[in-house]
This record gives C-alpha cells, structure tokens and sequence, in this order.
C-alpha cells in the first residue's frame, strides 16, 4: 500500500511535465506540418510549370501555339493544376485541425483524469 501511494504520488508530481513535453511536441510537430506543406507545395508548383512549358512547347513543335484549342488546352492544364493545389491544402489544413482536435481531447480527458485521481 505504502509503495502504491509513493508510486501514486510520483505519477501525480511528474504530470505537469508529461503535459508540457506534450505541448512542447504538438507546437514541434504543426511546425514541422507547416514546413512540409510549403515544400510539397513548392515542389507542385515546379511540377505544374514544368508540365505546362511542356505543353506549350509541344503545341509550338506542332505548329499550333496560336490556335485556339490550344490556348484552351492550356488554360485547362493550369486550371486543373490550381484546382489539384487548392484541394490539397484543404486537405492539409483538415487533417492538421483533426490532429491538434485529438491531441486536445487526449489532454483534456488526461486532466480530468489527473483531477479524478486528487
């Protein structure tokens, strides 16, 4: 019983620690989300321009960078590569508010815990 109380008594002096190390991890990791986004999203745009130059290059070679379906083709691959950008950081920004929502109710339902056990 003693060494259950001291165990019990330890837990309970350690948790402010556990929750700040906790804190400390979930700014760490929207940071590193953060950071992550704004390389893929680097990354996309360099992808997107090259397909596009690509395309461009590939109706001049064919003779047709002035004609209508092409400029319309183009405009399409650009859409499409906005449209592609603009869900994915939605998604992005959905999945990081699930995440810090989750890492909220665990701290939560740890603090009533803690309070319980008092």
């Amino acid at each position: 019983m003693k060494k259950t109380i001291m165990a019990l008594s330890a837990l309970l002096l350690a948790s402010p620690v556990f929750a700040a190390t906790t804190h400390a991890t979930d700014d760490t990791v929207a940071t590193a989300h953060e950071e992550a986004n704004t390389a893929k999203e680097k990354l996309h745009q360099t992808q997107h321009q090259g397909k596009e130059m690509k395309l461009k290059s590939q109706h001049a070679a064919e003779g047709k960078s002035d004609n209508l379906s092409s400029k319309a083709s183009e405009g399409s691959q650009k859409a499409w590569d906005k449209t592609k950008e603009g869900t994915e950081k939605g998604w992005d920004a959905t999945k990081e508010g699930s995440e810090k929502g989750w890492n909220k109710t665990k701290e939560g339902a740890s603090k009533v815990k803690n309070k319980v056990s008092e």
